[in-house]
């Protein structure tokens, strides 16, 4: 797939349109919120199953396949989010879900050419986890705490410190700690390893600022 081809750009288009126009029909009232928040739930979720299983089927459980990238993390966050709306899953799957998600569609590292199975269900996960969010926030009308977006920002961190660990004693890559993805990414105009760690930790709380933005409740910064 082209980087902002004419596909690319159709995909990205469709999803940001679903997630908007779903959005936009909660909060009308049109369709009642928290129906539309169970069904997202559980798609995502049997969607995630379906996958692993397929893909272990085929290749079996080793230390470079395990579900530790910070997407696989996001798309059970945010099912769970949707099922229970617990409000620290809610804001971590908001956040990190968002950011993540965002920039894996804007770049995305498939493993096998559309329109395969892998590659198409890349686009359903990391959609999902957009379209899920905007069903469950805009759409339910919540707002969050400024605390929000630091308290979010540390379980990344600790997320990425344990998932370093196992990327250490592996010399697998999840989260892309070690080294940088072999297709095209931001990350490319971060600097060289370490540098871009501490590059993309910074974008990253300004994403994070960024989705804050929308959602924040005022004079509550606790």
């Amino acid at each position: 797939m082209k980087l902002f081809g004419l596909l690319h750009v159709a995909i990205l288009g469709t999803i940001a349109g679903v997630a908007a126009v779903l959005a936009w029909l909660c909060r009308r009232g049109i369709l009642q919120s928290r129906p539309v928040q169970l069904v997202a739930g559980l798609a995502l979720a049997s969607n995630e199953l379906v996958w692993w299983a397929y893909r272990y089927s085929r290749e079996g459980l080793h230390m470079w396949n395990l579900p530790l990238q910070l997407c696989d993390a996001a798309v059970w966050l945010a099912a769970m989010a949707c099922l229970t709306a617990l409000p620290a899953v809610v804001e971590f799957s908001w956040f990190a879900g968002l950011a993540g998600a965002g920039m894996a569609l804007l770049t995305p590292d498939l493993i096998s050419p559309w329109p395969s199975y892998p590659a198409i269900y890349f686009f359903v996960a990391h959609g999902g986890i957009v379209i899920s969010m905007a069903a469950l926030v805009p759409g339910g009308r919540r707002k969050f705490r400024r605390s929000a977006v630091w308290r979010s920002f540390v379980w990344l961190l600790i997320y990425a410190a344990v998932v370093g660990l196992v990327d250490f004693a592996s010399g697998s890559n999840y989260m892309f700690l070690l080294h940088k993805p072999a297709s095209a990414s931001l990350l490319d105009r971060m600097g060289p390893w370490p540098w871009y760690l501490f590059s993309a930790g910074v974008v990253g709380l300004m994403l994070f600022w960024l989705l804050w933005l929308p959602v924040r409740q005022q004079g509550a910064d606790r």
